[in-house]
């Protein structure tokens, strides 16, 4: 798989059926090995291991109701209380991150509510604070910190 612009992480994989498995640790399973999948797994390696965002904390890859319809969220960070601290948005690495991009995130936060966005092609990131006053996001820096 590509290198990305993460630090580098170790993963588990093994063969199946002539495909490439990786273990993700959140879903505590062997999951096909897709560029995006390569993003998701770099991404959460990053929030545990560079920001100490608590495992327990983290969702990956789970189905949400959007106007009737069923979309999939890549990953999902919770505060403690149980409300939605960030979701990040992943992309493969051969997928620019575009205005698209970001109106999919945003639509997911019309039902998540979250205060903070990430998205990310693996090679370019972007943090987002949430200005729900004004109806838009502000560019951060760097990947906001749960624990303030």
């Amino acid at each position: 798989m590509q290198k990305l612009n993460f630090p580098e992480y170790s993963f588990r994989f093994k063969n199946s059926e002539n495909r490439t498995m990786v273990f993700d640790e959140i879903r505590k399973k062997f999951v096909v090995l897709t560029p995006e999948e390569w993003v998701r797994l770099h991404v959460v390696q990053f929030l545990l291991k560079e920001h100490t965002y608590p495992k327990g904390l983290i969702n990956v890859e789970k189905q949400l109701k959007l106007n009737n319809t069923t979309k999939r969220y890549d990953v999902v960070v919770y505060n403690k209380d149980g409300s939605v601290f960030m979701i990040v948005e992943c992309k493969a690495p051969s997928v620019p991150i575009t205005q698209h991009t970001f109106d999919q995130i945003a639509r997911y936060n019309l039902a998540l509510d979250a205060q903070y966005l990430m998205v990310t092609n693996g090679l370019e990131h972007y943090f987002c604070q949430m200005d729900f006053e004004n109806r838009r996001y502000v560019f951060l820096k760097n990947v906001p910190n749960p624990n303030k």
